[in-house]
């Protein structure tokens, strides 16, 4: 079997298109967001078992 190869002129003419900077900041926001979600989320799952357990005791 034999799989194409890619030559070093060929991979010299590929044309990638950059739009890193947006990209980049969009990124990084997202992951901002995914991680404040992330923090509130698991701060309110410690909240609720402080609760429960302070509930059970009392």
């Amino acid at each position: 079997m034999v799989f194409p190869v890619m030559t070093q002129e060929a991979a010299a003419e590929a044309q990638i298109p950059t739009r890193r900077e947006s990209s980049d900041l969009f990124g990084v926001a997202l992951l901002a967001t995914i991680g404040i979600v992330m923090l509130a989320w698991i701060g309110g799952l410690v909240w609720g078992a402080m609760a429960f357990f302070n509930w059970l005791v009392s």
